[in-house]
């Protein structure tokens, strides 16, 4: 069987690479990252790339994915067609204030590294009792990141009689 390609942009852009320089330094790795519910999910693709090969830290906000993937080829193999990236990968990602680092989890399966990052607990809106002098109370939704208790609120109203 004779494996032939030819594509001679795709050829063009390899050798400029080459060339040049480019891609010698880690790559960065593809990432989807959207908002469910009260958190975060980040797709990360490492297709090739064995579970011990990632290694996922956080300091302070700032979430760090590191991969490496082998070439396939060894010494001898006569290299018909070069395409797939080998080496280092990496991303980092910035997290907001609102968001709970310490609880971020990671799941690696089929070739994706999926990253859950909840809301902070403190970000998330909530309800807050307002006291009323007349003795009945109402209920009012806020987004105030200062935890209060419906007995703190009360305690914090000036005394009648």
């Amino acid at each position: 069987m004779t494996l032939m390609h030819f594509d001679p942009f795709r050829d063009l852009e390899r050798l400029t690479q080459q060339a040049l320089g480019y891609g010698r330094g880690p790559r960065a790795l593809p990432m989807e990252a959207l908002r469910r519910g009260d958190g975060f999910l980040i797709a990360l693709d490492v297709p090739g790339v064995d579970p011990p090969d990632v290694d996922v830290s956080v300091e302070r906000n700032v979430v760090t994915v590191r991969a490496h993937r082998e070439p396939l080829h060894n010494q001898g193999d006569e290299l018909i067609v070069d395409e797939r990236p080998a080496g280092d990968f990496s991303r980092q990602l910035f997290l907001g204030e609102n968001l709970d680092a310490d609880e971020l989890t990671a799941e690696f399966s089929n070739g994706v590294l999926l990253l859950s990052i909840p809301v902070a607990q403190a970000s998330k809106p909530r309800k807050v009792e307002i006291a009323n002098r007349d003795g009945d109370s109402r209920t009012v939704k806020t987004g105030s990141a200062e935890p209060a208790t419906a007995a703190q609120a009360a305690s914090s109203a000036p005394a009648t009689g």
